[in-house]
């Protein structure tokens, strides 16, 4: 699957390799030390960028207002 922009394919393609490497030979074994936060925080950032082109922010918030997330902060640290 791709993501929501093409520039941010690469991102997603190093992401999900990471963290499906770790799911695999670490968390299933026991281990739930984060591997693949720097990646996943960088993937990140690229969404919300190509978010906020597509003037999708809005409406985000708006249906976070209207139907919020129990028991999750909906909160987007580092979604400027």
């Amino acid at each position: 699957m791709t993501s929501i922009s093409p520039d941010c394919n690469d991102l997603k393609k190093q992401y999900d390799d990471c963290f499906n490497k770790w799911y695999a030979n670490k968390f299933l074994q026991g281990d739930t030390t984060p591997e693949c936060e720097d990646l996943f925080k960088l993937y990140r950032a690229c969404i919300w960028r190509a978010i906020k082109e597509k003037n999708l922010d809005q409406l985000i918030s708006d249906a976070q207002k209207e139907k919020p997330f129990s028991g999750r902060d909906n909160t987007r640290t580092g979604a400027t």
